[in-house]
């Protein structure tokens, strides 16, 4: 008898022409000491506990061999159990308020997500503005030449909006790329075309139609549409469109739940009607794209990968628009998991060992925490605190843990034995960086190093959380247009509050400044607008002890706003957004902290305007198709 999971397929909602994949069946001629037992199914048929056995119960990294992925074909794969990984941090997450990205940060990303193994990276909206061309460009220019030793080099995407500057725009940009794609979308959902598109359903098929013929026109073998709000589409004018875009060249369909309306059952029977009723499907990928606004963004991925989408558009640690979207740690982990016994046999081709170094460079360069019960990389993710699940775990892991931290990236604390102190050297910080899930080159361990060393003379016992902020502060920080030299305060109740702060510029060049204010932290601040005279607007500001104890480090997140008007367009709306820009800092003395952080978020926004003015002296290389 087959088992189906009662969260990926409601028994109701089946099509009749065409069913939500089945469970594989399960054997129940082993036997077991505690075959007695028995467990229920969603529809209250009784089954054997010894046919549930057979579920695998562990993510084990023994568990099985890996997979092989597939040779890349757009609208092709060969084997039928692979799901594609496309990711969209770079894009879709990059619109989270206050996650905006440096080229350079962008870089990074891009060649993480390339070692992680994504199939697809989602670069950016090139039309958005030059400096996301350039970066989209770059990208293609670097992470979408560099082919593994297995042949394996990812797809390199920019979205469009459905019209021929975009469409254009985004090719010139991936079009350097040894697999460049397209993704272009229109709304399709009734609302949509009435107050927004203001258009008829026959006029946007025209669109749609013409303006992915454009996409392949320009030499672009690899396009992707997406009908923009489908969860809310007419199921018979999704037929319709899919199949229009399908014939005039589409490669790979993307369904997304824009708002994040459906339910997993609903967005499984959305994803199996369309494969059942759209003309020509069986020649293009079925992708899913979920946004998190009822937090069913990954159950919603997981049911329409089940019902046939074999491609995934996700992001890291969820980031995005809104409630963010399906969360690439936890999708990914679910298929690794489950994907053999649940989901028919999914797999990906995605090394999960660099899932936490990947994390936390997002989490860092966008300035977004991840929190602490984020499922896969939060960090009480593989915190056991309650006494039963210690002594489980102590007598056996696999009693209260389904997947094994090595597995992610990381390595247990208290197994690997070393306690980092002022006498340890460099080897054991490298040894307990990496099992944090932190590899860096030897230039970076070095000025991490030193930091470590002062901390370490101030503290008996470096912990953890004290390696994760020196991390942020030496590591995942902006380029440096000026840096923090010295700075001294005078504060309390006596008067106001008095700073001096030195700083050096790109030059190395020294300023100093002193100002007054309502504490230490706003005078200190007024003393870096002396010298930085760029105005702004401090929008947050917040600081976190990150471990117990009055020696704790303290780690400062600002976010602020130039009040010169960056801006950039919103991909989905077309409206121009004012860009805000995050910093972070970490240091035994608050103040000094709080400075490090203000600094870094001026150095991320001084960064974006100067490649900002070096682009707009340099013209897009575009063919002049008109609009």
């Amino acid at each position: 008898m087959a088992m189906e999971s009662s969260i990926l397929k409601s028994p109701n909602l089946s099509s009749p022409s065409f069913g939500v994949p089945s469970i594989p069946a399960l054997s129940s001629s082993s036997t077991s000491p505690i075959s007695s037992l028995n467990l229920r199914s969603h529809n209250h048929r009784t089954i054997p506990l010894t046919a549930a056995v057979k579920f695998r119960i562990s993510c084990s990294l023994s568990d099985s061999s890996p997979r092989r992925r597939p040779d890349y074909n757009p609208n092709r794969i060969s084997d039928p159990n692979y799901v594609r990984v496309f990711d969209t941090t770079l894009r879709d997450g990059e619109q989270s308020p206050g996650a905006t990205l440096t080229s350079k940060e962008k870089l990074d990303i891009a060649r993480q997500l390339a070692k992680l193994g994504v199939d697809i990276i989602e670069a950016g909206f090139p039309a958005a503005s030059k400096d996301d061309f350039e970066a989209v460009k770059t990208i293609a220019k670097t992470v979408g030449n560099t082919v593994d030793e297995n042949g394996y080099v990812p797809v390199i995407c920019g979205l469009s909006r459905c019209n021929k500057k975009d469409i254009e725009t985004a090719w010139e940009a991936v079009k350097y790329a040894k697999r460049p794609r397209i993704h272009t979308f229109i709304a399709t959902s009734d609302i949509h075309l009435k107050y927004k598109l203001k258009k008829s359903k026959e006029e946007v098929i025209e669109i749609a139609r013409n303006m992915v013929r454009f996409a392949r026109s320009l030499g672009c073998e690899d396009v992707e549409f997406s009908p923009e709000d489908a969860g809310r589409s007419e199921r018979e004018y999704l037929y319709e469109i899919l199949g229009e875009v399908i014939k005039a060249g589409a490669t790979t369909l993307n369904i997304p739940d824009t708002v994040g309306i459906t339910l997993p059952s609903e967005f499984g029977q959305l994803i199996a009607d369309i494969k059942t009723n759209t003309p020509g499907i069986q020649s293009v990928i079925i992708s899913t794209h979920c946004q998190n606004d009822l937090g069913l963004s990954t159950a919603n991925t997981l049911s329409g990968a089940h019902s046939g989408a074999r491609q995934v558009e996700v992001t890291i640690n969820g980031i995005g628009e809104r409630a963010g979207n399906a969360s690439l740690e936890e999708v990914v982990m679910a298929i690794k998991c489950r994907g053999d016994h649940v989901l028919g046999g999914l797999f990906t081709g995605i090394d999960t060992r660099h899932i936490v170094m990947t994390s936390k460079m997002v989490e860092e360069y966008t300035g977004m925490q991840t929190q602490p019960h984020k499922a896969i990389v939060g960090a009480n993710a593989f915190a056991h605190e309650s006494g039963i699940h210690q002594d489980g775990m102590l007598k056996h892991k696999g009693t209260y843990e389904i997947m094994s931290p090595e597995e992610i990236g990381l390595q247990r604390s208290n197994e690997a034995g070393i306690v980092l102190g002022k006498l340890s050297g460099r080897h054991a910080l490298r040894d307990r960086l990496n099992e944090l899930g932190y590899v860096l080159d030897d230039g970076q361990l070095s000025n991490l190093f030193w930091r470590f060393k002062a901390v370490a003379e101030q503290k008996k016992r470096v912990t953890d959380a004290d390696l994760i902020a020196l991390v942020s502060d030496e590591v995942f920080q902006p380029e440096a247009v000026w840096k923090l030299l010295d700075m001294q305060i005078t504060c309390g109740t006596l008067g106001l509050s008095t700073s001096t702060v030195k700083l050096a510029d790109s030059d190395g060049k020294e300023h100093v400044a002193c100002s007054v204010g309502t504490g230490p932290v706003d005078a200190a601040y007024k003393a870096v607008d002396l010298i930085v005279k760029e105005p702004v607007t401090l929008l947050e500001y917040s600081m976190n002890a990150v471990t117990e104890g009055i020696d704790a480090i303290a780690t400062t997140r600002v976010l602020i706003r130039g009040d010169n008007n960056y801006s950039s367009t919103n991909a989905v709306t077309g409206e121009s957004v004012e860009r805000t820009f995050s910093g972070t800092g970490a240091g035994m003395d608050i103040v000094v902290s709080s400075v490090k952080a203000y600094v870094g978020a001026l150095n991320k926004m001084l960064g974006f305007k100067e490649h900002s003015s070096i682009l707009s002296k340099t013209p897009l290389e575009t063919n002049n198709v008109p609009a």
